[in-house]
């Protein structure tokens, strides 16, 4: 029996609760909650107070089949570098709960109606940045520099800051400078939020030749980028005050948050300089909470008259 058929036998014996079970794992529904996280807040913001409560159900079901589809592709993509890793070797790509073939056909499917989606309820230039957002993840993140460049997850946070600039034109049809500014929050943010999680599968990134920052260079220049990129993240999280003509709320709440980010960070990179174990995990998860909590901000000061 070649693998091919082994696949296949393996496939037919799953049952129909592992089966749907197996195809969610494949949209990486944990990037999800980085969708809830941001969308929603950005529609409060562009609507300047509570938008049409359908329009957010349409937007969230559009952006989970939109984000579904790029994380489909990209496990199809990595399929064998993920039987490499410890962290994904239970994908469902490599478990043969899922074949080749039903990945392929289920990415460009939530492609498709995702699409169809926006077109039939938002507007043009939603369904557009959507299919930018995948084609994007998929394209320049998946098959071009994740394994071609250690800067790969700086422009993979891209992607991540799309589902921003959907919601935000979903509401007004348009782009304004506000969205662009919460799409580089994101896009800043990324860096030091990823690089502690690769920091702690080092040994898988090298094993499965992925030229992660954390594989190519030294703990030291490691810890000095997520520094960078968190002062950089706290700027930007400013600039949206007058940008975005935020008001008391959101500006105190950003400024205590982002220098406790800061300071994180600089823990992290003190331990690695002093050749401690620099425990990124814990930067990881305050990360996290981190991003949450700055939209969360967005939301509430968009609802209050000051």
């Amino acid at each position: 029996m070649n693998a091919s058929e082994s696949g296949t036998t393996a496939v037919s014996k799953v049952g129909i609760k592992r089966k749907v079970a197996a195809y969610v794992s494949l949209t990486k529904p944990r990037v999800m909650e980085l969708l809830l996280a941001v969308t929603i807040p950005t529609m409060f913001l562009a609507q300047e107070g509570i938008p049409n409560l359908w329009l957010v159900l349409v937007v969230l079901l559009g952006g989970m089949m939109s984000a579904g589809s790029a994380g489909t592709f990209n496990c199809y993509i990595d399929r064998d570098i993920d039987r490499l890793m410890n962290r994904t070797k239970g994908r469902p790509l490599v478990t043969g709960e899922i074949s080749d073939r039903e990945a392929i056909v289920f990415a460009w499917a939530l492609a498709i109606i995702s699409t169809v989606w926006f077109l039939l309820f938002t507007n043009v230039l939603a369904a557009s940045l959507s299919v930018s957002a995948i084609a994007f993840y998929v394209i320049v993140y998946s098959l071009v520099l994740k394994r071609r460049t250690p800067q790969n997850i700086v422009w993979g946070g891209a992607a991540g800051g799309f589902p921003v600039l959907i919601g935000w034109a979903a509401v007004t049809g348009s782009l304004t400078w506000t969205p662009v500014v919460l799409f580089l929050i994101i896009f800043l943010w990324t860096p030091p939020h990823y690089w502690p999680l690769s920091w702690r599968y080092r040994e898988d990134y090298k094993n499965a030749n992925v030229p992660m920052l954390t594989v190519v260079r030294g703990r030291v220049t490691v810890g000095l980028q997520i520094v960078l990129y968190a002062w950089a993240t706290f700027a930007a999280t400013l600039l949206l005050v007058p940008i975005g003509h935020m008001g008391w709320t959101y500006t105190a709440i950003a400024t205590v948050a982002g220098v406790w980010f800061v300071v994180e960070s600089h823990l992290l990179y003190s331990r690695a300089l002093h050749h401690e174990d620099p425990k990124p995990m814990r930067l990881f998860h305050f990360s996290n909470g981190y991003l949450s909590l700055i939209f969360l901000a967005v939301a509430i000061d968009a609802l209050l008259p000051f």
